[in-house]
């Protein structure tokens, strides 16, 4: 599918907007994923039909994890396989056709590394400026450069996740008084969860009903939030009878809300940054309760084994973060915690190439031999 970026120029939003459903008309039999769901998205006839192909990502029956595990029944939702790498993608595509829909001609982001990749590639196919706000030093290469390479203006300030968050929404409320519109696409736009909650509506198509359990890694507890949602609405739909209980799992220093509460903890060698106040945990706290699940912590050797057995059992490359949903898992078996022969879904946000850095770590070393046969050979130790 071409790329609106690259036709748009100096274009009109009106043409801007007609090329968009051009391109849809024209597009190949894969559906988009705003058009799949569309019952269940606040879409009208003025939403612009954007995609890069986000969605429909596999449902993986993880089954020597799940054997080495003690879970017969353990699932993987490879959200790190839309276009930019993770499931932002899902989020962002309906925050930014609503923001096309509303005349934006910029949108802006705070971000540790994610939502910067998502927010550009969408801004960059939608023709819009993108703006990035980013904590000095708490991005991994992976991620920043996708957003460079998309054109967005990057701003790296000396504070953490949450002065940026807190600066962007200020700039939203100036930039319109000064005559400089601009969306914000963080997870505070409804927007964001609504489009994230369609990864619990596949979950539920691929299945063919809900899972016993959901597993996902918590951050700033949007997603948890968007499933619980989703869930909810195939539920109320008639399209599923039950609905799973939520285990939201965080990085030991990254956990302010394991407790309902802040908790000042040093931060994690797994996670790039450590949110100190999630903007949904208010959300995500009620979906914990509503479906009689937990949030817990785990370790970052908990993480990061569950990282390397995810590779090793399942050929699965994810984000390191990402791995916090298995880890979890593993524990709450290993203390009874959970019924080990239920459904169980564990959701992997990121794809492991958006960190190299922990990947080369924790590799196995190359090995090296005398190029031929025998030392080939002998270096193998056969």
């Amino acid at each position: 599918m071409p790329r609106v970026a690259a036709t748009i120029g100096a274009m009109r939003m009106s043409d801007v907007l007609r090329h968009l459903r051009q391109q849809h008309a024209t597009a190949e039999a894969r559906p988009r994923l705003l058009h799949r769901y569309a019952a269940f998205l606040p879409l009208t006839e003025m939403t612009p039909p954007l995609s890069l192909g986000e969605g429909y990502t596999p449902l993986l029956h993880a089954v020597r994890l799940g054997r080495a595990m003690g879970c017969p029944e353990l699932h993987l939702k490879l959200e790190g396989l839309n276009p930019t790498g993770s499931f932002k993608d899902r989020g962002m595509v309906l925050a930014v056709a609503k923001a096309l829909e509303g005349g934006a001609r910029s949108i802006i982001c705070a971000s540790t590394g994610n939502t910067s990749a998502s927010a550009a590639a969408y801004g960059a196919t939608a023709g819009l400026e993108v703006i990035v706000v980013l904590p000095s030093g708490h991005i991994a290469a992976g991620k920043l450069v996708q957003a460079q390479m998309a054109g967005a203006r990057v701003v790296s300030i000396a504070g953490n996740f949450d002065d940026a968050l807190r600066i962007v929404r200020e700039m939203v409320d100036e930039g319109a008084a000064h005559g400089h519109p601009v969306t914000l696409v963080n997870s505070v736009n409804p927007h964001r969860i609504a489009g994230q909650k369609t990864a619990a509506f596949e979950v539920c198509d691929d299945l063919g009903g809900a899972p016993d359990y959901l597993a996902i890694p918590v951050g700033n507890a949007g997603n948890i939030t968007a499933y619980w949602r989703g869930f909810t609405d195939y539920r109320d739909a008639g399209l599923v009878e039950t609905r799973p209980a939520l285990l939201g799992f965080q990085a030991a220093g990254a956990a302010p809300i394991v407790l309902g509460h802040r908790v000042e903890q040093p931060e994690t060698v797994a996670t790039a940054i450590r949110i100190g106040d999630p903007a949904s945990w208010r959300p995500a706290e009620r979906a914990r309760d509503e479906s009689g699940g937990r949030i817990e912590a785990v370790t970052d050797e908990e993480i990061l084994a569950a990282y390397r057995d995810l590779a090793v059992h399942e050929g699965v490359f994810c984000e390191p973060a990402s791995a916090a949903s298995v880890a979890g898992v593993r524990k709450l078996v290993a203390e009874g915690g959970i019924d080990p022969s239920a459904t169980i879904v564990c959701v992997l946000t990121g794809h492991g190439l958006k960190d190299p850095g922990t990947a080369t770590a924790q590799a196995a070393p190359v090995l090296t031999a005398v190029a031929t046969p025998a030392g080939v050979m002998k270096a193998l130790k056969w």
